[in-house]
């Protein structure tokens, strides 16, 4: 072939050949470039507010639309959870991101003479990179002035010191105590994961704070389960000039440098309130239920001191001599109360009741309910409204959710099951039985794996007991190579609330010696429940460890001798481990296993041994709690004693961040990915500049 060309058809080729090379090579490069960014560098740089209608801090507003302006396209992260807008807005309004702008709709008519603050916080990221902004407050005023004034701080929750976080805080410029459940938050905030507040754009005044975790949005207390914190503090927003250090950041691991940044420090910055949920004192009966056909449960929403009253209707009950002797259980019920008396269990006394299917009682009660409004603009109950006692008496039928019919279907069941078990045993020569014998009544103790000297033994019934025999509880302890008889205390765990309550949980006692070997016996049929199953023989051993097994501690409370307090070391999960109440400031803490433990206290201002809530409307703070700052670590055979004054460090500062279970979500920062890219090109990189290109 003749490839021999005139000049201008070579200069032509070579141009074809090269446009053709550059072209397989931009191929070949794009290819390898698949998924790496050496393109170009990371976008690092937050959007940036180039504009906004009406501007920001603007006077004289009296449009409800505004729109804020960026230099590149941006995101708001769930703006009804994370924006807050002040005043308070009783209609929630419309904010959304629209390409590079964010478009404000506020539903409530605007208020005359007031500075409208709407924080973002770290709400609005760019699009590609998701670059935080970071505290963005858009500001504008329908008066002539800015009210530019702040006061922050935290809300802790007042049994555990934990964050609140979402809760609501607002001012008040009406000091009444009226204000707080009559009228909406003047201006207004919202914690964060960590339960800090900031409330913005404040004129100055005199003002009062509280803390409402807000059921209805009508931003004041009206439901008594909405958690709230409160206190009689006056609030005087004031500000300093102040200078901060902030930190120049070379990469993500070396600081470049530190400078001095003045700023305005608004003042207070560290009010802590304490959030709490009143009891619940209104008691209305809910429901009764019979989930198994020996018991039934009547429900109320709160307890009572005085139990109901009840009488069985139908089927009429005799007691049957063959299981219950003469006089021995003259009530065809025996009774069971929760801890807080909110769900009282009625046993049946005997099969005979057991087995029928409805029950109809006869059953007076007390209730105490907040008097009903005469029409819906009257808050009765945040009017001071007292609880109004009503007695009740009802007549119930009472259906059991196991009927006779299904139970007798599931003993044949399991009758014919043994049954066939046996005649296997039978053809193959093997022992068996004629007769399927009775279940047991199933114990259950409850006993530390490691004893202490300060310790005792639970033992737990399925069902209630007729009175135990004691005389077959025996209790033996080793000394030398023999075997004695030793002392020991049986009682019920729980008081009875009256006379036909039977416990279900009893307390062994004993006199247990350091490093010593006990054995608890428990003869046949000790324990004989209502329906006439008994108890299997029990033998049980154990050793009390060695007092050179444990540890002791002694705290001393500093600043608060004469106060009931109750103290409580706890574990890395913020469980209460012992418990100790003094009035002379000293917790002794004895038979400590060796680990790590923490403290806190409260005071016991009702000297009722346990933490009570608040209340608003009876003006009552929450008992107070402290927690000691630090891990407290114990050792076998060691004494340890320490000194506390719980008023030194801030409440907000207390709790060790181990036991803080609010962690919250990890902050939004920029993504240093330039810094990763530049070490892998051989390159120094800053923050903000690249050197060495």
């Amino acid at each position: 072939m003749n490839t021999h060309r005139e000049p201008s058809q070579r200069h032509s080729w070579r141009i074809l050949q090269i446009s053709v090379a550059a072209l397989v090579l931009t191929v070949v490069a794009s290819c390898a470039r698949m998924g790496h960014p050496d393109g170009g560098w990371y976008d690092e740089q937050p959007p940036r507010v180039v504009g906004a209608t009406p501007a920001d801090k603007a006077t004289g507003v009296k449009t409800q639309h505004m729109a804020i302006y960026f230099d590149e396209y941006i995101k708001v992260d769930n703006p009804t959870e994370n924006v807050v807008v002040s005043p308070p807005q009783l209609e929630v309004p419309e904010i959304k991101g629209a390409g590079k702008r964010i478009l404000i709709h506020l539903l409530d008519t605007l208020k005359e003479n007031t500075t409208y603050t709407i924080d973002f916080s770290d709400a609005i990221t760019d699009n590609n990179e998701g670059n935080p902004l970071g505290n963005f407050t858009y500001t504008f005023s329908t008066g002539e002035t800015i009210d530019t004034m702040e006061v922050s701080g935290y809300v802790l929750d007042a049994e555990n010191l934990e964050p609140v976080k979402g809760i609501q805080v607002g001012l008040y410029a009406n000091l009444e105590d009226s204000a707080f459940t009559s009228e909406p938050m003047l201006r207004n905030g919202r914690t964060d994961d960590d339960g800090h507040f900031v409330v913005k754009g404040i004129a100055p005044g005199s003002y009062r704070i509280f803390g409402l975790q807000d059921m209805d949005g009508n931003y004041h207390l009206s439901q008594r389960g909405e958690q709230q914190a409160f206190n009689h503090d006056i609030i005087v927003p004031s500000s300093k000039p102040d200078v901060r250090h902030d930190t120049i950041w070379r990469d993500s691991l070396r600081i470049d440098s530190l400078i001095r940044v003045p700023y305005t420090h608004y003042l207070p910055d560290d009010i802590v309130l304490r959030a709490f949920t009143p009891k619940q004192t209104e008691r209305v009966f809910l429901k009764a239920e019979r989930m198994q056909a020996n018991k039934f449960s009547l429900f109320f929403t709160y307890g009572d001191s005085i139990m109901p009253t009840l009488s069985l209707l139908s089927p009429v009950w005799q007691p049957d001599p063959a299981t219950h002797p003469a006089g021995e259980l003259p009530h065809p019920f025996l009774v069971e109360s929760s801890e807080r008396g909110d769900t009282i269990t009625y046993w049946l006394a005997d099969t005979t009741l057991v087995n029928t299917d409805t029950l109809t009682v006869a059953v007076a009660y007390n209730t105490y309910t907040y008097p009903e409004a005469e029409n819906d603009s009257v808050d009765v109950p945040y009017a001071k409204a007292q609880l109004q006692l009503n007695s009740v008496n009802d007549t119930l039928t009472i259906l059991s959710k196991e009927p006779y019919e299904k139970r007798m279907k599931q003993q044949e069941k399991e009758f014919s099951e043994w049954k066939k078990k046996q005649n296997k045993l039978k053809k193959k020569g093997e022992p068996y039985d004629t007769i399927m014998p009775v279940k047991p009544l199933e114990v259950e103790f409850k006993a530390p794996s490691t004893f202490s000297p300060d310790e005792s033994i639970l033992i737990t019934m399925p069902t209630p007991i007729i009175e135990p025999d004691t005389s077959m509880i025996h209790l033996y302890v080793k000394r030398d190579t023999l075997w004695y008889e030793a002392p020991y205390d049986f009682h019920p765990y729980r008081l009875a609330h009256n006379g036909y309550e039977v416990p279900r949980t009893y307390e062994l006692i004993g006199e247990w010696r350091p490093d010593t070997e006990y054995s608890l016996e428990i003869d046949s049929a000790a324990f004989r429940d209502l329906y006439g199953l008994v108890s299997d023989p029990i033998k049980k051993g154990f050793k009390v460890a060695s007092n050179d097994e444990f540890a002791t501690l002694f705290m001393t409370i500093e600043g608060m001798n004469g106060t009931p307090l109750v103290v409580q070391l706890l574990d890395k999960s913020d469980k209460v481990v012992k418990s100790v109440e003094t009035d002379n400031g000293v917790a002794e803490f004895f038979y400590l296993k060796a680990g790590t433990y923490y403290m806190r206290l409260f005071t016991d201002d009702n000297r009722n041994s346990l933490w009570d809530t608040g209340d608003y409307l009876l003006d009552l703070q929450p008992e107070t709690v402290y927690y000691y700052p630090d891990e407290i670590e114990c050792k076998e055979k060691w004494d340890l004693t320490l000194t506390w004054d719980p008023t030194l460090r801030p409440v907000y500062r207390q709790k060790p961040r181990e036991l803080i279970q609010q962690k919250g979500e990890k902050k939004k920062t920029v993504n240093n990915r330039n810094y990763e890219r530049a070490k892998k090109l051989g390159i120094e990189y800053v923050r903000d500049k690249v050197k060495g290109l």
